[in-house]
C-alpha cells in the first residue's frame, strides 16, 4: 500500500508510470479502482497515479452536494469491477419512474417489476460516495498525490512528462484525462471542444416531504425546462428527495434566492402533490447547463473521458451512467494488452477504443438534446407530438422495453445475455 503523496514535498526525480489519471472525481477514482482490480486479475505489476487537485475531505466540487442516479446498467458494471459493494448501503433504490408533461395528457411510468429487476438503478449522495473511493484509493498501491494540479505537460513519442504544482515529475505511456469539462489536458494539448448553450440552470437542493417515496422517482417537463426528483434515504424520519430544476438563468437565480417558504410553494405550484407535500429544503445550489462534447476524445498516448469528453443536460440522468460507459470500454480495451504486457498507449489501442465508444456516445448525446430541445418549449405540434409519445408508451408496453434498456444502460450487450447475467 502506497500512501498518498505530500503534496508539500518537491522532488526533481521523475516517478515513471505506466497510466496516469489526471482528476480524481467520481470518472478518474472509479477508473483509478477499475485498473488496480484489472491489474490483479492479470497478476500484472501496473504502476497507476491519480493527480486531483482537491481534497475530498475538506470541499471538493466534483463531490459536493449533489445526488447522482446511478443506473441498473451502471451498478453492474461497478459490481463486476468490485466497486459498489464500497457504495451499497449509501444507495437509495429506484423502483419506479414517473414521466409527465406539466399542463398536458401525457405520461407514462417504468416499473423495476415489469422487467423482473429490483430496482431500476440507485441514487447516491456524492460527497459521501468522494470519502468512499477516496479511501479505497489509499487503501490500494495507487499513487494518489492530492492536493496537487497539472502545471505542465510535455509529450514524447514514448509517453508525457507531467510536472506538478508541488514539483513533483511524473512520466506515463498512458494519460487519461478525467479532469472535467475545463480539462487542463484538453487545454495543454490544444484539443477541440464543441459546447452548446441550453440557456438553463439548474437549481438543486434536497427537498423534504410529508409522505415516503416508496422508490419512486419522478420527471416533470415544465414550459421552462425539466423538473426531476430523485428518491433518497430519510433523514430525521422525513422522505427526502434530491430536486434538479432545470429554468432560464435568470427565473434560476431568482428561485434559488427566494424564502424557504415561496421556494417550496413555488416547487409545489410547478411540480404538484404526486410526490406530497413539500415541508423542507436543504441548502441550495445553481449550475449552469450546456452540452459539451469532444468529437475525437483521443491524443497522442491520451484518452479523455466523462466530463472531459462530455457533458450532458440532467434531463433523464445519464451523465455519470455514460461516462462509465467510457471507463468500462477502456479496461476492456486495455485488458488483452496489459495482458500481453504491451504498449497501453500505443496509437491502434486509442482507436480500437474510440471506434467501441463513438455510436453510444453520438446516440446518448443526440437522445438528450433532442429531449431538451423538445420537452422545453410550447411549440403545439411538438407539445402534441411529446404527450402523443408519452401516451403511446403507457397504452403499448413492450415499446418500453427499449426505453427502459437505454435509460438502464444495458445497451451495451444483448438485454437477453445482460439481463441473465443480473440473475
Amino acid at each position: 500500500m502506497n500512501p498518498q503523496v505530500d503534496a508539500q514535498a518537491v522532488s526533481q526525480e521523475c516517478t515513471e508510470l505506466d497510466i496516469a489519471i489526471v482528476g480524481g472525481a467520481m470518472a478518474g477514482a472509479t477508473l483509478a479502482l477499475g485498473l488496480a482490480s484489472l491489474a490483479r486479475k492479470l497478476s500484472r505489476p501496473l504502476k497507476i497515479a491519480v493527480i486531483e487537485a482537491f481534497d475530498p475531505a475538506k470541499q471538493h466540487p466534483g463531490f459536493d452536494a449533489r445526488s447522482i442516479a446511478i443506473a441498473n446498467g451502471s451498478v453492474f458494471e461497478l459490481k463486476r469491477l468490485g466497486i459498489w459493494p464500497l457504495l451499497a448501503d449509501l444507495g437509495t433504490a429506484i423502483t419506479d419512474i414517473h414521466v409527465s408533461d406539466r399542463g398536458h395528457f401525457g405520461m407514462t411510468e417504468l416499473n423495476a417489476e415489469q422487467f423482473a429487476l429490483d430496482s431500476l438503478g440507485q441514487v447516491v449522495e456524492l460527497e459521501r460516495v468522494g470519502q468512499r473511493l477516496f479511501s479505497a484509493i489509499g487503501n490500494s498501491d495507487i499513487q494518489l498525490y492530492c492536493p496537487a494540479r497539472l502545471e505542465k505537460l510535455q509529450t514524447s513519442a514514448a509517453g508525457h512528462s507531467l510536472t506538478l504544482s508541488n514539483g513533483q515529475r511524473l512520466s506515463c505511456r498512458l494519460l487519461l484525462a478525467a479532469d472535467g469539462v475545463n480539462s487542463s489536458v484538453r487545454a495543454q494539448q490544444q484539443q477541440v471542444l464543441q459546447q452548446f448553450e441550453f440557456g438553463q440552470s439548474a437549481v438543486i437542493a434536497n427537498i423534504a416531504t410529508d409522505k415516503p417515496h416508496n422508490g419512486m422517482a419522478w420527471e416533470r417537463f415544465t414550459e421552462h425546462g425539466p423538473l426531476a426528483l430523485l428518491p433518497m434515504g430519510d433523514s430525521d424520519g422525513q422522505a427526502r428527495l434530491s430536486l434538479v430544476w432545470a429554468l432560464p438563468h435568470e427565473e434560476a437565480e431568482r428561485v434559488q434566492a427566494l424564502p424557504q417558504a415561496e421556494f417550496l410553494q413555488q416547487l409545489q405550484q410547478a411540480f404538484g402533490y404526486r410526490a406530497g407535500r413539500f415541508v423542507a429544503v436543504g441548502e441550495r445550489h445553481r449550475y449552469p447547463l450546456s452540452l459539451s462534447y469532444m468529437p475525437r476524445p483521443i491524443y497522442h498516448r491520451t484518452l479523455y473521458l466523462g466530463n472531459a469528453a462530455q457533458t450532458l443536460h440532467p434531463i433523464a440522468g445519464q451523465g455519470f451512467n455514460l461516462g462509465l460507459r467510457d471507463l468500462v470500454t477502456v479496461l476492456e480495451t486495455l485488458e488483452p494488452v496489459l495482458a500481453e504486457g504491451a504498449d497501453p498507449g500505443a496509437a491502434q489501442v486509442l482507436h480500437a477504443y474510440h471506434a467501441a465508444r463513438e455510436q453510444d456516445r453520438r446516440q446518448t448525446i443526440n437522445n438528450i438534446e433532442f429531449l431538451v430541445r423538445g420537452f422545453s418549449n410550447n411549440y403545439w405540434p411538438l407539445v402534441a407530438g411529446r404527450n402523443l409519445g408519452l401516451r403511446i408508451l403507457s397504452w403499448c408496453p413492450p415499446l418500453k422495453t427499449p426505453v427502459a434498456h437505454r435509460a438502464m444502460g444495458w445497451h451495451r450487450q444483448s438485454a437477453a445475455c445482460l439481463f441473465s447475467r443480473s440473475q
